[in-house]
């Protein structure tokens, strides 16, 4: 039986992945469903911080966190000491001794890091040395001699001069790459990394499910979401798209959200439809008393619903404040007749579903080249916009509304090709096993 091992700078604390920023479970499933799908009899095996549920359901065996990363003193030493390991094994092909981490590498057939946006300077924002410690667990297992790839990445940017050129040496190392968007190639090859072998495709949360229609109706009932005749626009925000960071800020003044306060008047009285303030994150209680609560999102979403109602636009708009799961949230975005996000996965789950977009970037450093990215693999580059230039929003979404039949038309042709282009991120896999 073949044994697939899964880490990298995705290794996060329990629920993180799975009940956390909704984006992230788009990813995670579909991920660990596609390996399933191109490896239907191995072992897969995690550092990913999977609930038990999720884990008997897809078939994944869960490993301690600390074994890649575990927020502690020991982390760099560690991973130090086994790169120092694994590079006498790469020359005398002998092992001096073995951590977990090792034995496990030593057990696969194939290595697969998945970091997605933070396999670069990102990494240091969720602990310290993070990064570092990333290179050094990926070189281990490049000079122990296993298959490696790097699947369906969004890596850089690349500020720190100390670990780029490590960085360029891993990179290289790796058997295969694939990036699920293309401007990450052209921010790789500008800082001097060999991009010969990388293969741009599309991101998993393409694939990503959302719950069905009997459920939908049953939920839009029970919340009388969405219960008249009138179209509906959705409206999501998030720390990152305001101007002044960082992005965990909190409380925000008003006059932080006058463009989007201007934006969401322009909507309201340029078109006859509804607005939804919602929120594309959650937060949990941990186990053994676990309950879904309310993410970062939702005091943006709250607060745009306060500041609209203050300038009396009550009638025609709406805060959707029950909390919802993964497939739930996305199949809301599906029942939109447009969407504004300042969440890229949030729009992905949109355009999934061929609702048109309009895509808020980041409004402060460290801006993310994915964004963008992401646009240009559905199609809707033009539909990215600005948060500090309000004609630039203003513009955009009218030509969005305006024109939304065709761009729902174009995407209805495009997104099925999209879908099987995050599926060749694992088709990949498959040809480096078995080369």
């Amino acid at each position: 039986m073949k044994r697939i091992f899964v880490t990298g700078q995705c290794t996060l604390h329990w629920g993180r992945l799975e009940f956390g920023n909704i984006g992230n479970y788009y990813v995670a499933e579909p991920l660990f469903r596609e390996i399933r799908r191109v490896f239907p009899q191995a072992e897969v095996r995690t550092t990913f911080q999977m609930s038990d549920e999720f884990c008997e359901r897809e078939h994944i065996v869960r490993l301690p966190m600390e074994w890649y990363y575990g927020w502690n003193d020991e982390d760099l030493p560690v991973a130090r000491e086994e790169f120092a390991i694994a590079t006498e094994y790469s020359k005398s092909g002998v092992i001096s001794r073995k951590t977990p981490y090792i034995e496990e590498v030593l057990e696969c057939d194939l290595f697969i890091d998945f970091s997605g946006d933070i396999w670069g300077d990102n990494a240091d924002l969720v602990g310290p040395d993070r990064f570092f410690v990333g290179l050094l667990k990926d070189r281990v297992a490049q000079l122990l001699g296993k298959k490696t790839a790097m699947v369906a990445g969004s890596p850089g940017p690349f500020e720190n001069e100390e670990l780029k050129g490590f960085a360029r040496e891993v990179f290289k190392g790796f058997n295969l790459v694939t990036n699920r968007e293309g401007v990450s190639v052209e921010l790789l090859r500008d800082n001097g990394f060999d991009v010969s072998r990388v293969e741009s495709y599309a991101c998993p949360a393409f694939l990503f499910e959302p719950a069905d229609d009997e459920k939908m109706l049953a939920i839009l009932q029970r919340d009388k979401l969405f219960q008249d005749e009138r179209e509906k626009i959705g409206f999501v925000l998030c720390g990152w798209n305001m101007l002044e960071g960082p992005y965990t800020k909190w409380p925000r003044a008003v006059s932080e959200f006058k463009n989007f306060v201007d934006l969401a008047e322009h909507i309201l009285d340029t078109t006859d439809a509804d607005i939804y303030f919602m929120s594309h994150s959650n937060g949990f209680e941990l186990p053994p008393c676990f309950k879904l609560i309310h993410g970062r999102d939702f005091p943006f979403a709250e607060q745009m619903h306060k500041i609209m109602i203050n300038r009396g636009h009550a009638d025609r708009i709406h805060l959707i404040d029950a909390l919802y799961s993964p497939a739930e949230t996305k199949g809301i975005l599906g029942k939109l007749d447009a969407l504004v996000s300042g969440r890229v996965h949030a729009a992905v789950g949109a355009l999934a579903q061929h609702t048109p977009t309009l895509i808020i970037d980041y409004g402060h450093e460290p801006k993310a080249h994915k964004l963008k990215g992401f646009a240009e693999v559905a199609g809707v580059l033009d539909y990215v916009c600005d948060p500090a230039e309000l004609s630039n929003l203003l513009t955009k979404f009218t030509d969005l509304w305006t024109n939304r039949e065709d761009v729902r038309h174009e995407l209805e042709g495009r997104i099925p090709e999209v879908q099987e282009m995050s599926r060749e991120n694992f088709n990949q896999l498959v040809l480096l096993l078995e080369s």
